[in-house]
């Protein structure tokens, strides 16, 4: 027997149904359930702080999903949450970001999509040149922060409970990890 397996584009993602969420994997349309309490707490914890910094150096902008970045036609994320530097404000349009990737993307882990967030979004993250990825676990109370190195997202520390969280790229932010978790 011939298995067929219909692969889905960003016009078909687009058409889904607005009542779900979801993110388009190698064009296969994945159903993304919503954030439970924690996750919830912890976002908007971690986007209060990172405007706060963005607004007062003028850095860009910060936005939360749901926001499609769209990395191909057969690859469209939802991350909890990016930053786009204000040199490169004109890769946000209307509807999505489209054909470049965001400077910065925060995934907060869920039971549901931990390994996605950990291994494949990862790794397409990096071959699309996110120079900085944040991988949060509201189990652990851990933020691994990664940075572009020549050919992967490097991790440069995963910050625990009590310690101050500093960004590479975003020079002179400092998070302390008790006022996320």
């Amino acid at each position: 027997m011939v298995s067929t397996k219909v692969k889905f584009t960003y016009d078909d993602y687009r058409t889904a149904p607005e009542d779900e969420r979801y993110e388009l994997l190698e064009g296969e349309l994945v159903m993304v359930p919503a954030p439970g309490f924690a996750h919830q707490r912890i976002s908007s914890n971690i986007e209060f702080i990172l405007q706060r910094f963005v607004r007062q150096h003028d850095l860009g902008i910060i936005l939360s999903a749901p926001f499609d970045v769209v990395l191909s036609e057969e690859r469209v994320f939802q991350p909890d949450i990016l930053f786009v530097s204000r040199e490169r404000l004109s890769i946000i349009n209307p509807e999505n970001i489209r054909g470049a990737a965001p400077d910065l993307v925060v995934e907060i882990l869920s039971p549901a999509t931990a390994e996605r967030d950990r291994f494949y979004k990862r790794a397409v993250y990096a071959r699309y040149g996110v120079k900085e990825y944040w991988i949060v676990d509201p189990e652990a109370g851990t933020i691994e922060v990664t940075k572009l190195g020549e050919k992967d997202l490097e991790t440069v520390k995963v910050y625990g409970k009590h310690e101050s969280l500093k960004s590479p790229l975003l020079e002179g932010l400092t998070i302390q990890m008790d006022e996320v978790f």
